[in-house]
C-alpha cells in the first residue's frame, strides 16, 4: 500500500473512532464542480474495507450515490464485514456527512497478487492510441464545469474525442495518471474508472456535471506501474439516464478493470 506522502493517501486517511467506525476529512481538491468525484469518495470507503484486515483488493464494488457529497467537510464512515471467506470477503461501507447518508458501498476483497494456476483464460487487447504527449489535457475540454480533480488526476483525451459534440458516437478514450506520481493499484483502477469526462460528451457537446447513481468497477488484476489507458462508451441513454461501459488497461497492456454506471445526464446551457 502506498505511504501517505501522496495525495490520494493523504485524501483518505482515516482516523479509527471504534466499532467499525471511522472519521474522514473529505478534500475538495477532488471535486467536479461543487461535489467530490464518486470515484474518490467510492475510494474512501474502500479504504476502510481494507482496514477490515481480510483482503486488501477489491475485485468487485458497487457504489450506489444516495446524494452529493461534500468537499472540504468532515464525515464519519461506517464498515462491516457481510461473509468473510478465505479467497473473497464481502463487506460494506456508508459514508455520512452532516447526519445524511451519501453512499452506500458494497464490495468484494480478494487478493489479486497470487499466482494462477494456469487454466483458461480470455482478455481483450487495449485499442490504438496516439502516446499521451499528442494528446488532449482534460483541463481543456468545454465541459461546462469545474474540473478541481484536474489538481489530483492527469488525464490526457485522444485528440479525435476532445472537442465538444464534434463526433457521431458518445466514446472517450485517454490516458490516466495520478498528478502527484503515486503508482496506480487496484484503488485507483476503481477511482479512474469514474474519473474521466463523461463519454457523452464527444456526441452531445458542453454536458456539464453527470452525477453517478451507481457504479459497478470489477478489478481483474494489479496494474503495472506507469499510465493507464482507458475506454468509456455510452450506447443506451433513455429519460435522462445514461448507462456508460467502461475499460481500463496498464501501461503493459493487461486488461485491469471493466465498469459499468448509471448517471444522469444534467445538461449545462452554454454560454
Amino acid at each position: 500500500m502506498s505511504g501517505l506522502g501522496y495525495d490520494l493517501d493523504r485524501e483518505t486517511a482515516l482516523v479509527p473512532l471504534g466499532e467499525g467506525r471511522f472519521a474522514v476529512d473529505v478534500s475538495d481538491c477532488w471535486n467536479i464542480g461543487d461535489n467530490p468525484n464518486g470515484g474518490y469518495l467510492t475510494a474512501i470507503a474502500l479504504q476502510g474495507l481494507r482496514s477490515l484486515g481480510h483482503h486488501q483488493d477489491p475485485i468487485s464494488v458497487t457504489t450506489h450515490f444516495l446524494r452529493p457529497g461534500s468537499g472540504d467537510c468532515p464525515g464519519e464512515l461506517s464498515v462491516s464485514t457481510i461473509r468473510a471467506g478465505r479467497s473473497v470477503t464481502t463487506a460494506r461501507a456508508s459514508l455520512v456527512q452532516d447526519g445524511r447518508q451519501r453512499l452506500e458501498v458494497v464490495a468484494a476483497m480478494g487478493d489479486l497478487g497470487r499466482v494462477s494456476d494456469g487454466g483458461p483464460s480470455m482478455t481483450i487487447a487495449p485499442m490504438d492510441m496516439p502516446p499521451p504527449e499528442e494528446c488532449v489535457e482534460r483541463d481543456l475540454l468545454e465541459q461546462g464545469v469545474s474540473l478541481f480533480i484536474s489538481s489530483r488526476v492527469d488525464l490526457r483525451v485522444h485528440p479525435s474525442m476532445s472537442e465538444a459534440g464534434a463526433s457521431d458516437t458518445a466514446e472517450t478514450r485517454g490516458w490516466i495518471r495520478f498528478a502527484d506520481g503515486r503508482p496506480p493499484d487496484t484503488l485507483a483502477a476503481v477511482l479512474f474508472s469514474d474519473a474521466f469526462a463523461p463519454s457523452i460528451f464527444a456526441l452531445l457537446g458542453r454536458v456539464g456535471w453527470v452525477p453517478t447513481i451507481e457504479l459497478t468497477v470489477h478489478v481483474r488484476a494489479r496494474p503495472a506501474p506507469g499510465w493507464m489507458l482507458g475506454r468509456f462508451v455510452t450506447e443506451d441513454l433513455r429519460d435522462g439516464r445514461m448507462v456508460e461501459d467502461g475499460w481500463l488497461w496498464d501501461a503493459e497492456g493487461t486488461l485491469i478493470a471493466r465498469s459499468r454506471q448509471l448517471a444522469m445526464l444534467l445538461p449545462t446551457n452554454a454560454d
